[in-house]
C-alpha cells in the first residue's frame, strides 16, 4: 500500500495553526541552534532548480548542512538531463531514489505538483513561475511576526511588480487569513495584483484594499511595505520591461514620513528598487529576511521528515 507523502506546494496546503507551528519551530531553532545540528543525519535533500537561484537554493542547502544532512542536486536546468529533453516527471521519480526530500523550482507554473504525482519523497516547491513561492512566504511570516510581534492588525503594501511577482501572490493569500489585515497595492498600472486575486481572495473575503501608483500617498499608513524588482525574466516584450524597470525605487526622501517603526522588506534579488543608503536605516529588515529564511526551512525540513523535537 502506497503512503501518503506530505507536499507543501501553495502556501494554502498548510493550515494557520500548521504555519505557527513552523514558524514556532524556526524561533526554537534560532534560540537553541545547538541542539539541532544532528537532527537529520543521515538524511538528504535534493534542490532541483531549473531556474536560477542564490537566496533560496543556498538556503537550503545551508539549513540541511546545519541540520546535519546532505545535499545533492543542480543549480540549472542546463545542467540536468533536462537539457537532454527529459520530462520533470522522470527526473523527480530518479532523484527520490537519492533522496529523503525535494526542493523544487522551475519556471513554468504547476511543474512541482506535476512532479508529486511521480516522487516518492516530499516536494517542496521553491518557487514556479510567476506562481507561488511558499517557503519565500514562510520567511516573510517569520520575519513579520518578529518585526512586529504578530500577524494581525497590519498595514501592508506591496510594491512594484504584483503582476508576476509569486512571492506577492503568495503572501498576499497568506496574509489574508489573519484577522484585520489591510492591503495596499503601489504599481503601475501594467503591473497591477492580477484579477484572479482579487477575485479569489480579496473580494471573496470582503477583504479592504486599495490600489494607488505612488509610494508616497500611502507611506505614512503602513506598517510594512514588501518591495519587489521587475522582473526581465517575466516579460515578453523587452520594451515594456525598459520602460517600467525603474518606476519604482525607494529611498530615505519616499519614507521620511513613514512611520518609525515601518518594516521594509523585499524578497531579493534588489536591482536598484530599495536605495544603498536604506541598508543600514533601522526599518530595513530584508537582510534579516535572509536569515529567517534558513531558519524557516530547517524548521520546515523537519516538519516535514517528521523530525521535530517539539517544544
Amino acid at each position: 500500500m502506497k503512503t501518503t507523502i506530505r507536499n507543501l506546494i501553495d502556501p494554502g496546503d498548510l493550515t494557520v495553526s500548521e504555519t505557527q507551528d513552523i514558524l514556532d519551530l524556526a524561533e526554537r531553532i534560532i534560540a537553541n541552534k545547538e541542539d539541532y545540528y544532528d537532527t537529520c543525519k543521515n538524511k538528504t535533500l535534493a534542490t532541483l532548480f531549473f531556474e536560477p537561484s542564490t537566496r533560496t537554493r543556498l538556503s537550503f542547502e545551508a539549513a540541511m548542512l546545519e541540520l546535519g544532512g546532505n545535499v545533492l542536486g543542480f543549480s540549472e536546468s542546463s545542467s540536468s538531463s533536462a537539457a537532454k529533453g527529459e520530462s520533470v516527471s522522470d527526473t523527480v521519480q530518479t532523484v527520490s531514489c537519492y533522496s529523503d526530500i525535494i526542493a523544487m523550482r522551475h519556471p513554468k507554473e504547476g511543474a512541482p505538483l506535476v512532479a508529486t504525482s511521480r516522487a516518492t519523497v516530499p516536494i517542496i516547491n521553491a518557487g514556479d513561475g510567476g506562481h507561488n513561492h511558499p517557503t519565500q512566504t514562510l520567511t516573510d511570516l517569520l520575519t513579520i511576526h518578529r518585526e512586529k510581534g504578530r500577524l494581525d492588525n497590519l498595514t501592508i503594501g506591496f510594491c512594484g511588480d504584483l503582476k508576476f511577482g509569486r512571492t506577492v501572490h503568495s503572501l498576499l493569500k497568506a496574509m489574508s487569513r489573519y484577522e484585520n489585515i489591510n492591503f495596499v497595492f503601489i504599481s503601475p498600472r501594467e503591473l497591477q495584483i492580477p484579477e484572479y486575486l482579487k477575485s479569489d481572495v480579496l473580494n471573496r473575503k470582503n477583504l479592504p484594499y486599495k490600489e494607488v501608483e505612488k509610494i508616497e500617498d500611502v507611506i505614512s499608513e503602513l506598517d510594512v511595505i514588501y518591495m519587489t524588482r521587475v522582473q526581465r525574466e517575466r516579460f515578453f516584450n523587452e520594451q515594456d520591461y525598459i520602460r517600467l524597470k525603474d518606476t519604482y525605487i525607494l529611498d530615505l526622501k519616499k519614507i521620511e514620513h513613514s512611520k518609525p517603526d515601518l518594516s521594509i522588506l523585499h524578497p531579493l534579488p534588489r536591482v536598484n528598487e530599495i536605495s544603498v543608503e536604506i541598508d543600514d536605516d533601522p526599518r530595513a529588515c530584508y537582510f534579516e529576511q535572509v536569515l529567517n529564511g534558513k531558519y524557516v526551512r530547517m524548521a520546515l525540513i523537519l516538519k516535514m521528515l517528521g523530525l521535530d523535537k517539539g517544544a
